[in-house]
């Protein structure tokens, strides 16, 4: 029996990594806020944790093999998100030390290497320069967990039922501009949330692993274009407006409107990592990809 322990198990990704790690011969603490999780699985452990408070961490990792930590602060002040994602890692990493937990893995994000020109990059290649709060934080974050030999995935897009980030942005933004920008040339990684849980449950379970930070998408990239047209399944039909826009003009416009050019960055340029090694080190499979896989959460989006 495996005992696992998981910070963030309410969350996009954690609810979806509960449900992976949900098997007869895993035995799961589970960190919330609340006191209680109503779908938690029978016979899990359900224990209030916050991580700016260091004194609720000690029985979470009490007994556990293995610590995912999927808890982030996503859009706070600077002073909040480093309270959270660094020194609530710093004080979590001590605790996990203090009870022998044998791996930790820590959720971080592909945001850490800012903007680029990214194409089927590996992490020894690629040096971090993040640009946001959360990015900047999650990095000294990652930092932490490598130097105590803990493992880090880095994701780019996640998608899936729970999105409230990337599909409802770039919804936001072909509203916005109503048009493509460039054709959409480039192409993304991403990631359906319940593979990224099924690739997260396979460090936690892996005999060996070949590295310590690991690329969590997809292996194949997404083309932008593709993305698009699926995103623009959720947006009333309107006519008018042209077909195209350049990137300028397309800055321009949302700048023009007090907006910002951030969702249009993540896709105007090639955003795509090597991926592969994660699920090769697990032996999960990555799932059939995008265009299979968005359809299924159509309904969640149109809804939320």
């Amino acid at each position: 029996m495996t005992t696992v322990s998981i910070t963030g198990a309410t969350g996009f990704v954690g609810r979806q990594v509960v449900r992976a790690l949900t098997r007869p011969d895993v035995s799961l603490r589970l960190a919330s806020h609340r006191k209680e999780i109503p779908d938690a699985p029978d016979g899990s452990v359900v224990l209030p944790v916050d991580l700016t408070v260091p004194g609720s961490l000690a029985r979470l990792c009490n007994g556990a093999d293995v610590l995912i930590h999927c808890a982030s602060l996503i859009g706070g002040t600077p002073a909040a998100s480093n309270a959270v994602n660094v020194e609530g890692t710093q004080a979590l990493l001590r605790v996990a030390a203090r009870a022998n937990v044998s791996r930790v893995i820590y959720l971080s994000t592909a945001s850490v290497y800012g903007r680029g020109v990214y194409r089927n990059a590996s992490p020894d290649e690629l040096v971090p320069a993040p640009l946001s709060v959360a990015s900047r934080t999650r990095l000294a974050a990652e930092h932490e967990v490598l130097a105590a030999g803990g493992v880090v995935v880095r994701p780019y897009l996640v998608y899936g039922d729970g999105d409230r980030w990337v599909i409802p942005g770039l919804v936001k933004l072909l509203g916005t501009l109503r048009a493509d920008v460039d054709g959409w040339p480039a192409r993304v990684s991403m990631v359906e949330v319940e593979d990224l849980a099924q690739g997260l449950a396979g460090l936690a379970l892996a005999p060996a692993l070949t590295s310590t930070i690991y690329h969590g998408n997809h292996p194949l990239p997404v083309p932008v274009a593709e993305l698009m047209q699926a995103v623009s399944a959720l947006l009333p039909t309107t006519s008018g407006g042209p077909s195209s826009l350049t990137y300028d003009e397309a800055a321009a416009q949302l700048t023009a409107i007090g907006g910002s050019t951030h969702a249009l960055d993540m896709i105007a340029t090639d955003h795509w990592f090597e991926s592969a090694s994660l699920w090769r080190d697990t032996a999960c499979d990555p799932g059939p990809g995008f265009t299979d896989r968005f359809p299924r959460s159509l309904d969640w989006y149109r809804q939320s």
